[in-house]
């Protein structure tokens, strides 16, 4: 692993001590201010000791029980399968003082950004080298470092949570001896308690973590900032244990903070939401970042009357009115989970209500249940989590194919939602439990994101972010996004990555996986299942083999820290391996890669077995942090009549794992999919479209007579309709052309070195192009840059506009060509996108445009 490391470059320090202490609940308490564009209030941590300074007592392990009211208990957390080294991964302090990033003698109490001290004293605190075993030299005070970037931190002070009114219920077992320290062993011994809690007392214990964070002020601390981090002590405090188990802090956001992103909705309302940034939420509260930090949180969000905040809470909010023309919204999760997948929007929503067209929606009996008996005897099995509301436990939700869903959008957008989307989601979602079983969460909210979001969706616990450019050109990119982020439901949230820079784990699942959902939620035959999935193999093999060809190679690879993956220094910070660079939340190397890893599993093994295993996989660790090899070493012992095939953990990880460039398996295999039936059909048309633009060319200028010529049709979109997803499916067989065939048509047409003006405009006609998906239209205005066709020029700017999510290298054709017109179109986008577009992709058109 790296040990010298420029965080203002590629990698993203994660400071946070968490092997000294980890949060295990957070309260905040929050005002929305749209006018100065900040998010002003407090949030109250209750702390544990970490790893390190636990009780030998105090660790093990309870098997998880089966609970009528959807709960399970389980004993202390426990990394699943994963060692981490007690050696430092900074094996010096000389290598760790490179790492961190805080200054020592910080002596302002109030510095040009607006952090304020509480103490004077700050000169005394020491840099991060020095935070890893303070107690192992005896004379320096304990430092709880979290992570904190962004922020104005104006107060910190230790709670006295003893004061709280019938808190001395929970000191009964307290064993209290020095009468010097009787007081702060009380309160940590109270939150101790308190954070233990069975589940059957889980409303009781988030009344009294709400009473705790009212409780006044014991002590203000002393804190600072650095450019990463907040690093807080106590006077005289030298170890975890003894350190303040309560603390509430006082803080404001920035405008200018990464972690949200302050814009108008496409209705032109004021709105905030948490974007999906690099540096995640810690410039929206301060936090311990690392995925082994889970904790569980509770949030009150006030905001002025006709705004709507929608959170990652597994309760649906309804306003409370506060005083006139304000009113508050109160979440909550019981499920602990990294900080980094708290989402927050906050804007004039409207809830896009449901019709009465719900009558074909699958029962129980009309949707086939591929599940053997052995999936549902691991119903019967422990969990392995740490305790929580389990619903793997709770029979009602194992049987719940659709749970309860929500859509919002800005009012313009209403009725498009209604034509699509709205209906996908219990398709999909039904679709989803029938290949993998009980969904891992109680509630969905799905919401239409402003245009600047930098993503076609993005999936958090209990909700989803959609881009607006999965709504036009029928339901075919709306549905296969939506199967996207509905996996992500249990591969990245209910099963995370141990190490953020084994995303694959997360997105190549959910890649594999929306093709699996999507072809049940159209209800298609195998052999219409199978076409159809060679030909989105041979589409993202050709989209892998270009950005292989156009990146760097260290980008390339699923897991950089290869053998060292997931390990972490003593004091429990690490970074993200080019967590920070820009280009990389474009990149889709892990999603392909992934996808072509467990696509080459699947067939291996045969789909049945495969999936059977998923579902096994899932129910062993839903709840927890795998790495790569946790997945791949039970898949294998799982099938034993496999190991003939001479598959192992090693081989994958050295053919897709640790190398870059294409996987050598995955080299060949590209050719093969040409066969399919699905591309046959394209490169007949594209065959038909090269012979016409050479008639076309070689024609006088007098007029001839129009070519006849049969090409192809395009389903065109009409409003859904009980047999939507149906005729989506049967327009194949009636000589039609699915979306993904016109992308691969598109693709092949833009290998030809000269497409004539009138070609293209036949094309579009033909096609009805400005009226396709995203996809589609995104492969348009590539030929439109490629044959300067000016006709087309509009089509590219409405592109940009509407399309940010995929429009960004679209900049770079339009450079590329060293034509004026162009050029001039690209610098007239960025300047009217530029102040509402997202950071990292400002940032990565600004280097191709000057």
């Amino acid at each position: 692993m790296e040990t010298h490391l420029d965080p203002t470059k590629d990698d993203l320090p994660l400071m946070a001590n968490t092997s000294h202490m980890l949060v295990k609940h957070y309260v905040l308490d929050l005002d929305v201010d749209f006018e100065s564009r900040v998010i002003e209030g407090i949030i109250v941590l209750f702390l544990e000791t970490g790893s390190r300074y636990r009780k030998a007592s105090s660790t093990g392990k309870k098997g998880c029980q089966s609970h009528l009211n959807e709960t399970c208990k389980t004993g202390a957390s426990k990394p699943c399968h994963v060692s981490v080294s007690n050696a430092s991964v900074f094996s010096s302090e000389a290598e760790y003082s490179d790492f961190a990033v805080c200054r020592k003698g910080e002596k302002d109490t109030s510095d040009k950004n607006g952090n304020h001290s509480n103490e004077k004293q700050t000169s005394g605190i020491s840099s991060s080298k020095n935070c890893c075993d303070k107690e192992n030299h005896g004379n320096k005070d304990f430092l709880l470092v979290l992570d904190c970037c962004d922020l104005s931190v104006l107060k910190v002070e230790e709670v006295d949570i003893a004061a709280v009114s019938g808190i001395e219920k929970f000191t009964m077992s307290a064993e209290l001896t020095d009468v010097s320290k009787e007081l702060e062993n009380l309160r940590n011994q109270i939150v101790h308690e308190l954070v233990t809690l069975p589940l059957d007392r889980c409303q009781e214990q988030l009344h009294y973590f709400t009473c705790c964070s009212q409780a006044p002020g014991c002590g203000e601390l002393e804190f600072t900032t650095g450019r990463w981090s907040l690093e807080i002590r106590k006077q005289g405090v030298q170890t975890p244990t003894d350190f303040p188990h309560a603390i509430r802090i006082r803080y404001k956001t920035k405008p200018e903070g990464r972690s949200v992103t302050w814009t108008t909705d496409q209705s032109g309302r004021p709105c905030v939401y948490t974007m999906g940034s690099p540096i995640n939420n810690r410039a929206l509260f301060p936090c311990q970042e690392p995925p082994i930090a889970s904790s569980t949180w509770q949030a009150s969000v006030r905001a002025s009357a006709g705004f709507v905040v929608l959170m990652s809470g597994e309760n649906s909010a309804e306003p409370v009115q506060l005083q006139e023309g304000i009113t508050s919204w109160y979440y909550y999760v019981t499920m602990p989970m990294p900080a980094s997948t708290f989402t927050i929007a906050v804007g004039c929503w409207q809830e896009v209500k449901q019709q009465c067209f719900m009558d074909d929606i699958q029962t129980e009996d009309e949707f086939s249940m591929p599940f053997s008996q052995d999936d549902f005897r691991w119903h019967k099995e422990s969990c392995g989590h740490v305790e929580y509301p389990c619903r793997f436990q709770n029979p009602a939700a194992t049987l719940q194919r659709v749970i309860p869903y929500r859509v919002f959008a800005p009012l313009c957008l209403m009725e498009r939602c209604e034509e699509h989307l709205l209906q996908l989601i219990p398709q999909c979602l039904s679709a989803a439990y029938s290949t993998l079983g009980t969904h891992p969460f109680s509630r969905l909210d799905v919401l239409i994101v402003p245009s600047n979001f930098s993503s076609l969706g993005m999936a958090s616990p209990h909700i989803i972010f959609l881009s607006q450019s999965v709504l036009p050109g029928g339901s075919h990119l709306c549905g296969t996004r939506l199967c996207h982020e509905i996996a992500h439901s249990w591969f990245g949230l209910a099963i995370g990555a141990h190490d953020w820079t084994e995303e694959w784990i997360s997105e190549g699942f959910a890649t594999f996986l929306e093709d699996v959902f999507w072809a049940r939620a159209q209800q298609l035959s195998c052999d219409e299942e199978k076409e159809q999935q060679e030909l989105k193999a041979l589409l993202r093999w050709r989209r892998l083999r270009d950005e292989v060809q156009n990146s760097e190679e260290e980008l390339q690879v699923l897991r950089p820290h290869k053998e060292s993956t997931g390990e972490v220094s003593e004091s429990g910070a690490s970074f993200v391996k080019h967590g920070l660079k820009a280009e990389k939340v474009f990149m889709q190397v892990h999603y392909l890669k992934g996808y072509f890893l467990l696509r080459s599993l699947a067939s291996t093994l045969g789909e049945a077995s495969y999936l059977a295993s998923l579902r096994k996989f899932i129910h062993k660790f839903h709840g927890q942090l795998v790495l790569s090899q946790d997945f791949l070493s039970m898949l294998l012992e799982d099938i034993p009549e496999q190991k003939e095939s001479e598959l192992t953990v090693e081989s994958i990880s050295q053919n897709w794992l640790d190398t870059s460039g294409i996987p050598k398996p995955l080299l060949e295999e590209g050719e093969t999919w040409k066969e399919c039936k699905l591309v046959q059909q394209v490169s007949a048309e594209v065959t038909k479209w090269i012979q016409a633009n050479q008639r076309i060319r070689k024609s006088s200028k007098k007029k001839r007579k129009q070519d006849e010529v049969v090409f192809q049709k395009v389903r065109v979109h009409v409003p859904y309709d009980s047999t939507h997803l149906l005729l989506e499916r049967i327009t194949f067989g009636d000589a039609y052309l699915l979306p993904e065939q016109l992308v691969l048509l598109l693709e092949y047409l833009l290998e030809e070195k000269t497409l004539c003006p009138r070609t293209l405009q036949r094309l579009e006609k033909t096609y009805q192009l400005r009226d396709q998906d995203a996809e589609v239209r995104h492969r348009w205005c590539e030929l439109v840059v490629k044959h300067k066709y000016v006709s087309g020029y509009g089509d590219i700017e409405k592109f940009l506009r509407e399309d940010q999510a995929m429009g960004v290298y679209l900049y770079g054709e339009l450079m590329v060509n060293e034509d004026a017109k162009q050029q001039e179109l690209a610098y007239k986008c960025f300047a009217a996108a530029q102040e509402q577009m997202d950071m990292s992709s400002a940032e990565v058109v600004a280097e191709m445009l000057f």
